[in-house]
């Protein structure tokens, strides 16, 4: 796992081998920041980084200086990587939170500039993502909601919808709500 931009630019992370995850690739990572990097400046951000697994994304935005980083995921393994790998490139941006995702959302306060989810590929309800982010307003006006999904999901039917990116088997849905 590469560090693509910021401070931390060309950095390798290397995870432990046993966790249950599959990151974004480096190819969809860098076109996804070329977009965001056109639309945020993200020493302004902040980000919801749902389904966090090894926090490639949370030490992408954390390496591009975002404000404030909340992570997410469901497994200590994760979770215990997050928060060492934070601690040791003190980035103090990022706070990091076991929780089931859909739970948490349904509970949730606040507002994000962007929010990031990334499921595993297999769960059914990676449709209700959007839905939940709209319904308890949990972004701030031209705010972005980023679901990375298979590339055979339909997600366009989602309220917010605005675009989808393919990157081979994944494919990024985009969200807004004004």
């Amino acid at each position: 796992m590469r560090i693509i931009g910021g401070k931390l630019k060309g950095i390798r992370l290397q995870p432990p081998a046993n966790l249950p995850v599959r990151p974004t690739t480096d190819m969809a990572k860098e076109a996804l920041f070329n977009i965001l990097n056109n639309r945020f400046d993200f020493e302004t951000c902040t980000v919801l980084d749902l389904f966090c697994g090894t926090g490639n994304l949370t030490f992408e935005f954390a390496s591009r200086n975002a404000e404030k980083i909340l992570a997410v995921d469901m497994d200590y393994g994760c979770i215990n990587w997050v928060k060492s790998a934070a601690q040791k490139y003190e980035f103090k941006q990022v706070e990091v939170r076991k929780a089931d995702v859909f739970k948490l959302l349904k509970q949730m306060t606040g507002a994000y500039d962007l929010i990031f989810a990334d499921p595993p590929y297999h769960m059914p309800n990676i449709p209700q993502l959007p839905v939940l982010v709209q319904e308890r307003q949990l972004l701030k006006p031209h705010g972005l909601l980023i679901v990375e999904h298979q590339s055979n999901m339909r997600m366009g039917n989602q309220p917010g919808y605005t675009e989808t990116r393919k990157y081979g088997n994944s494919s990024f849905s985009f969200f807004e709500y004004v």
